[in-house]
């Protein structure tokens, strides 16, 4: 339901061949522009030693010995006179098991992670090299790739410390209406948040699904992840500093915004159309959303905030359970939430994925940084992700179409678009937006155009979180406490009175303050000064 860890989302995040595998069946890469002579005729035999995350998925393959590390090697071993010899980590302990192998210098070449707090700690423990010159001459093409907006995630101090994947996925919430709802009482969709509240108001007095226990807006407050969605957008003013946007915005790891501008405003909207029978009654009990998820299915909900994609996702899905209770029902992503500028923000994933790693002790920072350029190539980038054309995948109008090899034996993919082997890529990747998104869709069978929809809706003024490159230790020692802190005080505020919605607003705010909030909200200011040389 929200976005979930610093990413990314992706994750962000986030929340995923050839042939015979004959070394003759396939030719070596080309050099590709960005290389140098030196480059292209390596002297010396080397091993790279790469991470992989082992997912522990049922029937998967040797993960240092199979379709795609035999591409790897036929490919780019073969280029630069080079074994690239894969070492697992448990997905589920990848933080832990980094500390370990980096505290004995026993980790690979390459070694990456999701972790911001992790990369920071390292580079302050003096345990990552600096790849900026290595890449100034050997990753020409992984520059062009990830550019500044994206590398600047990976930089700490002025340092090139990691190399941080692109996450081709962007978007995070949507909200979904019920059209057929619109229709039957022949309303417009609504764009702004007062036109959204008549249409909640329309549902409940004319019941247009004429169900038993209406719900115009869906809504539960997760416990682990409190929050109003992009609902907040709509007031919270566009003219916000951006040390104010730095410091007072939510991302995907804050809780909510208790003292920005606007906030209260929005958190009223919500406790108004509560005491007007407006959203889910029992919206405190669903911590885990499945009784939402139910009340969508039985075609009782008229609009309600979730993933860009929730709706469409398998499972099955509750727009597919939807369709099959309540024969012509349907769902459309909208836009609500305009804020004073007439725009409809939406804040989404941070555009890079995992951090690449090279540690100090490693000796073949060159041959890492080649490595990464390497897989740059869009030839490379296309095969593993899909496999091989013709055999894994189709090609149907520019995108790539799987024919289902790539699901078991030496093929099997343990993660969607195979990230674990393509690091670069958080997401397909095909060298063109519209081909991206036109991928992704695909992924959703008999939701095509509905996915390709939502994902263009949920990009809609899209902006990135704040990058920080500096952790927040105050956060990180406060993060649980205030997290459920917040739950109930948007159980408070929601349930509350009109009449006393101002005053126990600014009495649970003071205490989410001197609980730690405060503390929180000066190490950004801290930060965001020290980033910003003030």
């Amino acid at each position: 339901m929200a976005l979930a860890t610093l990413m990314i989302v992706s994750t962000l995040a986030a929340c995923s061949s050839n042939g015979a595998n004959k070394s003759s069946d396939t030719e070596p890469a080309s050099s590709t522009p960005g290389n140098t002579a030196s480059d292209s005729a390596p002297k010396e035999h080397r091993t790279l030693t790469v991470e992989v995350f082992d997912r522990g998925k049922p029937g998967q393959p040797d993960l240092n010995n199979n379709y795609w590390t035999k591409y790897i090697n036929d490919n780019f071993g073969k280029q630069y006179n080079a074994t690239v010899k894969f070492v697992t980590v448990p997905r589920s302990q990848e933080v832990e098991k980094l500390n370990v192998l980096m505290a004995s210098s026993d980790a690979p070449d390459i070694v990456f992670t999701y972790d911001a707090g992790t990369v920071y700690k390292f580079s302050q423990q003096g345990g990552l090299t600096d790849l900026g010159p290595v890449l100034e001459q050997h990753g020409t093409d992984l520059v062009n790739y990830l550019g500044e907006e994206i590398l600047k995630y990976g930089k700490i101090d002025g340092k090139q410390y990691a190399i941080p994947g692109k996450r081709t996925v962007l978007a995070g919430f949507n909200t979904f209406i019920r059209k057929d709802w619109l229709d039957k009482l022949s309303l417009p969709v609504p764009t702004t948040a007062e036109q959204f509240y008549d249409t909640m108001v329309a549902f409940k007095e004319k019941n247009p699904g004429n169900v038993t226990g209406v719900i115009p807006f869906g809504y539960s407050l997760n416990s682990a992840t409190p929050g109003l969605g992009d609902l907040i957008e709509a007031f919270k003013p566009s003219n916000l500093t951006e040390q104010q946007f730095a410091t007072l915005q939510p991302n995907s790891v804050r809780t909510p915004p208790w003292t920005m501008p606007g906030y209260d405003k929005a958190v009223q909207f919500m406790n108004k159309m509560f005491n007007e029978g407006l959203i889910s009654p029992n919206f405190t009990t669903d911590k885990d959303g499945k009784q939402l998820d139910a009340d969508i299915s039985n075609g009782k909900v008229g609009a309600f905030s979730t993933n860009w994609d929730g709706p469409y996702r398998t499972a099955p899905g509750n727009y597919t359970n939807l369709k099959t209770n309540v024969p012509g029902a349907e769902l459309i992503p909208i836009n609500p939430w305009q804020n004073d500028a007439g725009k409809h923000p939406k804040q989404g994933y941070s555009p890079n994925g995992m951090f690449i790693l090279v540690p100090t002790f490693s000796k073949n920072a060159d041959l890492a940084v080649q490595y990464l350029n390497w897989m740059v190539d869009p030839k490379n980038t296309l095969f593993l992700q899909n496999g091989e054309e013709g055999v894994d995948f189709n090609m149907v109008n520019g995108v790539p179409v799987q024919t289902g090899t790539t699901t078991s034996g030496d093929k099997m993919m343990t993660v969607a678009n195979n990230l674990d082997y393509d690091i670069l890529s958080n997401g397909i990747e095909l060298g063109d937006p519209q081909k991206n998104a036109a991928a992704i869709s695909a992924g959703y069978p008999g939701f095509e155009k509905e996915v390709e929809e939502a994902l263009k809706v949920a990009m809609t003024d899209y902006y990135a979180p704040y990058y920080f490159s500096i952790p927040n230790s105050a956060e990180a020692k406060y993060h649980g406490q205030l997290t459920s802190l917040s739950a109930q005080m948007l159980a408070k505020l929601i349930f509350a009175k009109p009449a006393e919605f101002d005053g126990l607003y600014k009495t649970l705010v003071e205490q989410y303050m001197e609980q730690g909030g405060k503390a929180v909200e000066d190490e950004f200011i801290k930060n965001y000064e020290t980033q910003n040389g003030q």
